[in-house]
């Protein structure tokens, strides 16, 4: 059984990768997630994880980017950079999640909805990237 948390990231991946390919206002992508989910408005967390992926994009990506061996940030897949973002985000910026629900929910999501290898491709970026920032704030 999914949670409400699962069902607010799988929206903000969604509007993620909408506004990747139409690029818009905030405002609008909010309002057409709405509208395409038949929705007066969407609960606290999905916008706070939207907008902190939004506003700290430029920080999430030099994370990816760092972490990517051998690999351009521009050919990962625009799924599992999402994916990864959102993770990044609530690892980097929402102390009450643990790093590991982080991680196992953007595996999860990676499964369901890229390739069969981007769970595991996916997990090994943000574990990294966790083993890191435990070292940094144990």
């Amino acid at each position: 059984m999914e949670g409400k948390r699962r069902k607010s990231r799988e929206t903000v991946l969604r509007l993620l990768y909408s506004l990747e390919l139409n690029p818009k206002s905030l405002k609008e992508a909010l309002q057409d997630i709405c509208i395409i989910d038949k929705i007066e408005a969407l609960d606290e967390f999905t916008i706070k994880l939207f907008e902190g992926v939004i506003n700290n994009k430029e920080k999430i990506d030099a994370f990816i980017t760092e972490y990517v061996k051998n690999w351009k940030i521009e050919r990962i897949a625009l799924i599992d950079k999402n994916i990864m973002r959102l993770a990044i985000f609530e690892m980097t910026s929402l102390p009450d999640i643990p790093h590991i629900v982080s991680i196992n929910e953007a595996v999860d999501i990676a499964k369901k909805y890229s390739t069969k290898d981007s769970g595991k491709f996916v997990n090994g970026i943000l574990d990294n990237i966790n083993k890191d920032l435990s070292e940094q704030n144990p």
